[in-house]
């Protein structure tokens, strides 16, 4: 059975922390925290003189790797909530929310009545995508962007690609852009859910 030193000679413990900053955890991280994993390699290939005692030099090194694996830790947290969020933005729909195109059209109609014209763009976007999967015109798929729902849709109704396309538009300016939505939007909207509730499939032509 292997048992690892508890005080490990100069060389030994420059060798450990050259492989820990070698992980791929670390590279994963970006900018400010590569810059200082740089240096700190740098100053550990500098260890290999006799400027310090063999055990300082141990015990300065294994102190080095304990800060950079807590440094990287901390920074990797937010980094992944980070991503997490990067995967949601642009969806229209996200995995949690199974709500039909009715209970969407209704929320749609109770922010439009009470002025919040930006959630009525939103909700009644949401709408027209779960009634597009509703009627098997597309398929369900959690975290689809208004860009790809409306490419998808104008592949099976082309009759209102434009309007899907335009209607996505607005949702993404609205939500992710920041944009103020009005009365017009809303008008815009209700325009694209009755025209997609409408739209039928082009039939087939028969060779």
């Amino acid at each position: 059975m292997l048992h690892v030193p508890v005080e490990p000679d100069a060389p030994t413990a420059r060798r450990w922390a050259l492989e820990e900053l070698a992980d791929p955890v670390y590279r994963a991280q970006e900018s400010l925290l590569d810059r200082v994993l740089a240096w700190l390699s740098e100053m550990l290939q500098s260890l290999q003189g006799p400027a310090l005692p063999s055990g300082t030099a141990a015990l300065v090194v294994v102190g080095v790797v304990v800060v950079v694996v807590a440094v990287a830790l901390w920074v990797a947290g937010p980094v992944r909530v980070g991503r997490a969020r990067a995967a949601r933005a642009g969806a229209v729909l996200t995995g949690d929310d199974r709500r039909t195109s009715a209970q969407l059209r209704t929320a749609a109609d109770e922010a439009a009545a009470r002025g919040d014209h930006a959630l009525a763009v939103t909700e009644r976007y949401r709408a027209v995508v779960r009634g597009l999967e509703e009627r098997a015109v597309l398929d369900e798929r959690p975290g689809r962007t208004a860009h790809e729902a409306a490419q998808d849709a104008g592949r099976e109704l082309p009759d209102v690609a434009e309007p899907m396309r335009d209607g996505g538009d607005v949702f993404d300016a609205v939500v992710y852009g920041g944009r103020r939505a009005d009365a017009q939007d809303d008008a815009r909207l209700r325009a694209l859910d009755d025209a997609v509730r409408a739209a039928r499939r082009r039939p087939v032509p028969v060779a």
